[in-house]
């Protein structure tokens, strides 16, 4: 990921800051021998980046964070609520014939299957296609024949970060994890499917920041 290079006045505003904190913009301006009009922009910069920390009536202090630590700080605050995708579902009796169409239109790598609302297993390309591969009939074998089911279903929770899902998604080697909420219907606890949070939706997010970062 790139990072923002800072002008050499920003720099010299840093190293003032870091001398005389807490220090006053006027005050910063009159060791520059510049406006405050001028230090303007370059405060705005310092203090949306981190680096710089701003309190009325005081003054600008040194964060001691660099842009790394912002973006870091950044990305952990990220829920995967807040970039999750619509989820992909199918109900456990449909035919593996139905599913696979169902896959290909959404144009997805996993999808979840339900029971009664609440998530039973999960079915992916490679599912499929060693179902097709072993002469499975694929218009009458229901999905959820050949689905990894409950509890060997990795999830992840809306209020959990993307970092946590980014790392089940590593350590289970899968393409994607269901969002779930806990649910009971007629009496029975489980997950209701929310969501879904892919490879797609992480790299989305480093993509969008290092464009930003590079701005």
């Amino acid at each position: 990921m790139s990072v923002i290079q800072y002008t050499e006045r920003q720099n010299q505003i840093i190293n003032i800051v870091k001398k005389n904190q807490p220090i006053t913009s006027e005050a910063i301006a009159k060791k520059l021998n510049l406006t405050r009009a001028t230090l303007r922009p370059d405060l705005a910069i310092l203090t949306m980046s981190g680096i710089l920390e701003a309190r009325p009536k005081v003054g600008y202090f040194y964060s001691g964070k660099s842009n790394l630590d912002f973006y870091k700080d950044y990305i952990k605050e990220i829920k995967v609520d807040d970039i999750k995708s619509l989820p992909v579902v199918v109900d456990e009796s449909t035919t593996v014939y139905d599913a696979i169409v169902t896959l290909f239109l959404e144009d997805v790598g996993t999808v979840c299957v339900v029971s009664k609302g609440l998530l039973v297993g999960v079915v992916s390309r490679k599912d499929f296609l060693k179902s097709a591969i072993g002469g499975v009939d694929i218009n009458k074998i229901p999905v959820g024949v050949i689905m990894t089911r409950m509890p060997n279903i990795i999830v992840a929770k809306p209020e959990e970060s993307i970092i946590e899902a980014a790392e089940k998604i590593i350590e289970h080697q899968v393409d994607s994890l269901p969002v779930v909420q806990d649910a009971e219907v007629d009496g029975v606890k489980g997950y209701k499917v929310v969501g879904r949070i892919s490879k797609t939706n992480i790299t989305k997010i480093f993509v969008d920041l290092g464009t930003k970062a590079s701005i």
